[in-house]
């Protein structure tokens, strides 16, 4: 099972050829210095200096990634579908899951145009029409229609303590709701055909019109809860992790300098 997995996944190209670039690269790099190094103050000492270079550089680029959100990144932060209730009209949202949700009064409504409720938008209409998904209720993106969206909770962005990068404080939870419904569909008809009930129809060439909700069919409102993500998280590690091999490299150096300076005192 194990092989098979690993012959579908594992290939030469891009798989293994990236790994031997990779290795070959970091070869090069920290082989050169070594042996540049090596030459003039011995293998041992040459791998101390070489390895404090190499973690002292990957440290300095770790915290500028981390600093600016580049290089390599984590998942960046975004909405998470937790939820679809079905419901008659806007505020009717008795059945979600989320207790916050059964009161729309104390939600702020975002205007069309809202950033945030742009973003909200797409992940609630690709939770909708994913194919093969949990929660897939239509076919399209144009066969639904936004009525509206509400956020709750999250950090005030007008608090001036919370523009304080530095200072780490808590998250509260960060929710939204985006309420849909299925529009009406519109048909092009053909010479001779007939325009059936439930249906808007217009002729070939005719400009469709705006679409329009249908009354009928029930409001979905999908219920969504920010994950804030883990961006810099991969750099944070990076610069770490070499932050710990620069100092214990730094210190094997200083105690070796330390050590000759007794010797020859």
């Amino acid at each position: 099972m194990l092989s098979t997995v690993l012959a579908l996944t594992v290939t030469w190209d891009p798989t293994i050829r990236g790994i031997l670039v990779v290795a070959v690269g970091a070869g090069v790099l920290y082989g050169s210095t070594y042996l540049l190094v090596a030459t003039n103050t011995g293998s041992r000492l040459g791998f101390l200096i070489a390895a404090a270079a190499l973690s002292g550089w990957l440290m300095i680029m770790g915290v500028i990634w981390m600093i600016y959100g580049i290089g390599m990144k984590g998942t960046a932060s975004h909405w998470e579908v937790h939820e679809v209730v079905e419901g008659r009209s806007l505020n009717d949202l008795s059945a979600a899951a989320l207790d916050a949700a059964h009161d729309l009064t104390k939600w702020t409504a975002l205007p069309p145009g809202n950033t945030k409720r742009g973003e909200a938008e797409t992940t609630a209409t690709e939770a909708l029409i994913e194919k093969d998904g949990p929660l897939k209720r239509f076919e399209k993106a144009t066969d639904l229609l936004v009525l509206s969206a509400y956020d709750k909770g999250g950090k005030d962005s007008k608090s001036f303590i919370n523009r304080i990068d530095l200072v780490p404080l808590p998250h509260p939870p960060h929710y939204a709701i985006v309420q849909v419904r299925k529009v009406i569909p519109v048909v092009t008809l053909k010479a001779g055909e007939a325009c059936e009930a439930g249906t808007k129809c217009i002729t070939f060439g005719e400009v469709p019109p705006k679409p329009e909700p249908d009354l009928s069919a029930p409001i979905l409102s999908v219920v969504m809860e920010r994950d804030l993500g883990s961006l810099r998280l991969p750099p944070a590690v990076i610069a770490l992790a070499s932050g710990v091999i620069f100092a214990v490299t730094c210190n094997a150096l200083h105690r070796r300098d330390k050590a000759l300076a007794e010797a020859r005192g």
